[in-house]
């Protein structure tokens, strides 16, 4: 059920728009991830008494071969076609090496499983005859009911606090757990 509420909000979003483009990149293990999709439920829930909006699109992949080059050809490809958004690509592979006191993932799902909170950690992407797939490695029960939760590494850490900060300030409706 809710991943098919899930998929229904973000087709009819920029979301819909953007991700058979991702698909067309040919970038191995993608998913759209982040803010774009966290902000664009939490806008169809709480409609416009909560402030976030999409900032940019994450786009994380995996290519251990694959270098900085492959990330900013992606992002050129995706702003020639959609010039009013902002694309933030992200090989995880090498995301260590220049990222400084991050740890080297394995996949692009151990990226995201990473990253500051549940409601976050959710990927979406489809193939290019637009069957869609949806990576939750903590459910979207957090995503659906506006709780804002750090994932299991981030518990303690400054940055998942001032940033759950930001989401109840511009959203009222969220709760923290």
């Amino acid at each position: 059920m809710e991943i098919d509420s899930l998929e229904q909000i973000l087709a009819a979003s920029p979301v819909g728009t953007v991700l058979p483009a991702m698909a067309r990149l040919n970038l191995s293990d993608w998913w759209l991830a982040g803010g774009a999709v966290r902000n664009t439920v939490w806008r169809s829930l709480y409609g416009a008494e909560c402030a976030l909006m999409i900032k940019d699109f994450d786009l994380a992949f995996f290519d251990a071969k694959g270098d900085r080059e492959q990330e900013l050809a992606a992002k050129v490809a995706l702003n020639a076609q959609f010039p009013g958004y902002v694309f933030d690509v992200k090989n995880q592979a090498s995301f260590a090496r220049w990222r400084s006191g991050r740890r080297t993932y394995s996949s692009t799902e151990e990226g995201i499983a990473d990253w500051l909170h549940t409601a976050t950690a959710v990927g979406v992407r489809c193939d290019t005859q637009a069957n869609w797939e949806v990576f939750t490695p903590y459910g979207l029960d957090d995503l659906f009911n506006g709780i804002v939760r750090p994932t299991p590494a981030h518990g303690q850490n400054p940055d998942a606090e001032r940033k759950a900060a930001s989401f109840l300030q511009q959203c009222a409706s969220l709760r923290l757990a």
